[in-house]
C-alpha cells in the first residue's frame, strides 16, 4: 500500500509498515514521481520513480533520509524529472557519469598519449598538475569540472605573493597553470573525451615581461664567484650560458655530434619552438668546449642521472649569486644578457633574433637571409662589452 503525503522528515521518522518485513512505499505531493521507501527497521530512503515515454519504468535511489534532506530528495528529483521531460533516460545519464573520466585520469591519457610525444615541456605540465590542478580537480568528474571553478582557482594563485619578491604576485604562475589546463581540455574536445573546456572564457591578468639581465657593474663579481665555483661542471655549464645565449634545457643536453669545433657552430636539432637553430660559437666558448671535448660521453654536461646528462644546478647557482652579492637572478637571465648587450653594442633586432633562436612572423624572412657572419661579429661584440665591464668595473646603466 502507498499514499500521498507532504513529505517532512518528522513525518517519514513517524512513519513504518504495518506487517513486519515488508516495506511502506509513500509519495511526495509537491515533486512528480518522488518517493520514499521506508523498512520495518525505520530505515527511509529517497527515489524518483518514473515512467519513460518508450515505456520502460526506472526508480533511481537519490538517498538516505539520514544522508540527505528533504529538499535536497526534492532538487534531485526535479532535475531528473527535467531530463525525461526532455526524452532522456536519467537511469543511463548516471550510469554514464559513474563510467565519466576523471580529471586525473584524463591528465594520465594526455601526458602519457600525447604531451610526452608533442611537448618537450611536458615535464612543467606535469609540475603544475601535481602543485595547483590535482587537489582541486583530480577526483573530479570532467562535467563537474566548472568555469567558475577555474576562476576562483586563478584569482587564488594570483594573491600568492612570489617566493622570490614579496612585493609581487604569481600572476605568471597563474597564467601558465591556466594555459596548461586550457591545453590538457582542448586535447580533451578534440579527443571527444568533452564537449567544451571549462577554461575558455577565463580572463587572465597580461603577464608582466622580465627584463633583468647582468649590469656593468654586477659583472666583476659574477665572473670572480663564478671562478671560486669548485663543480668545473658547474663552472662551464654557466659559462656556456652566456657565452652562447641557449636556453638551460639546451645546454645541458648539448651533444657533441652537435657541435663543429672547425666551423665553430653548433647545431640544435629541436628547440622550444619546435625548430633547429644554429649557434656560433665565439671563442670563449670554444675554449670551454675544447677542455671539455675527452668527457667519453656523448654528452657535453654528462651525468649519472636517468637523462644522463646534468640536471639545473640549483644550489651553486644560489651560491654563486650568494658570494656575488647579485640578487634577483636566474640562470634564464643570461640568456637575456647576452641579448641585451647585443643591443646595447648596437645590434639590429633580427640579428639579435637569429642569434637567440627567436621566432616571429614579421622577421622570419629577414632571419632567412641572414649569414652567421653578423650574428657572430655581434655576440662576439656583446661579449667584448661584458668581459671589458669585468675589467674596468663601469658605472651601472
Amino acid at each position: 500500500m502507498s499514499k500521498k503525503i507532504n513529505f517532512t522528515k518528522t513525518t517519514l521518522l513517524s512513519l513504518k509498515p504495518a506487517t513486519s518485513g515488508k516495506r511502506l512505499v509513500v509519495w511526495d505531493t509537491k515533486v512528480q514521481g518522488l518517493q520514499c521507501r521506508i523498512t520495518d527497521k525505520g530505515a527511509a530512503t529517497f527515489s524518483l520513480y518514473r515512467r519513460l515515454k518508450n515505456g520502460r519504468s526506472v526508480r533511481i535511489t537519490l538517498g538516505k533520509l539520514s544522508d540527505i534532506t528533504v529538499e535536497q530528495a526534492r532538487e534531485q528529483a526535479t532535475l531528473l524529472n527535467a531530463e525525461i521531460a526532455k526524452g532522456k533516460d536519467p537511469a543511463r545519464l548516471r550510469q554514464e557519469k559513474r563510467e565519466e573520466m576523471t580529471f586525473q585520469e584524463l591528465f594520465d591519457a594526455y601526458l602519457h598519449s600525447y604531451a610526452k610525444a608533442h611537448k618537450k615541456s611536458w615535464a612543467g605540465d606535469e609540475s603544475r598538475y601535481r602543485l595547483y590542478l590535482a587537489k582541486p580537480f583530480g577526483r573530479k568528474k570532467l562535467s563537474d569540472i566548472r568555469r567558475a571553478d577555474f576562476v576562483a582557482l586563478y584569482n587564488h594563485i594570483c594573491r600568492q605573493p612570489s617566493p622570490r619578491n614579496t612585493n609581487q604576485f604569481k600572476i605568471g604562475t597563474a597564467n601558465r597553470v591556466l594555459r596548461t589546463a586550457g591545453g590538457i581540455f582542448k586535447w580533451a574536445v578534440r579527443m571527444g573525451y568533452c564537449q567544451e573546456s571549462p577554461v575558455r572564457g577565463v580572463t587572465q591578468h597580461p603577464d608582466k615581461s622580465r627584463d633583468r639581465f647582468l649590469q656593468p657593474e654586477e659583472f666583476t663579481r659574477f665572473f670572480e664567484s663564478v671562478q671560486q665555483e669548485k663543480n668545473k661542471d658547474v663552472r662551464d655549464y654557466i659559462l656556456l650560458s652566456l657565452y652562447t645565449g641557449a636556453r638551460q634545457g639546451n645546454i645541458l643536453s648539448m651533444r657533441w655530434e652537435e657541435i663543429s669545433l672547425s666551423q665553430k657552430i653548433w647545431r640544435i636539432p629541436t628547440t622550444k619552438n619546435g625548430e633547429p637553430v644554429v649557434v656560433p660559437l665565439i671563442e670563449e666558448a670554444l675554449e670551454v668546449l675544447q677542455e671539455r671535448r675527452h668527457s667519453g660521453s656523448d654528452f657535453v654536461f654528462p651525468a649519472t642521472t636517468k637523462s644522463g646528462h646534468m640536471q639545473p644546478p640549483r644550489k651553486q647557482w644560489k651560491a654563486i649569486l650568494i658570494r656575488a652579492n647579485i640578487k634577483n637572478l636566474r640562470p634564464h637571465d643570461l640568456r637575456r644578457t647576452m641579448g641585451s648587450w647585443q643591443a646595447i653594442t648596437g645590434s639590429s633586432l633580427s640579428v639579435i633574433g637569429k642569434s637567440l633562436g627567436h621566432k616571429s612572423q614579421a622577421a622570419t624572412a629577414i632571419y632567412a637571409r641572414l649569414h652567421l657572419d653578423p650574428v657572430r661579429k655581434s655576440m662576439e661584440t656583446a661579449t667584448a662589452a661584458m668581459l671589458n665591464a669585468a675589467q674596468q668595473g663601469e658605472k651601472p646603466l
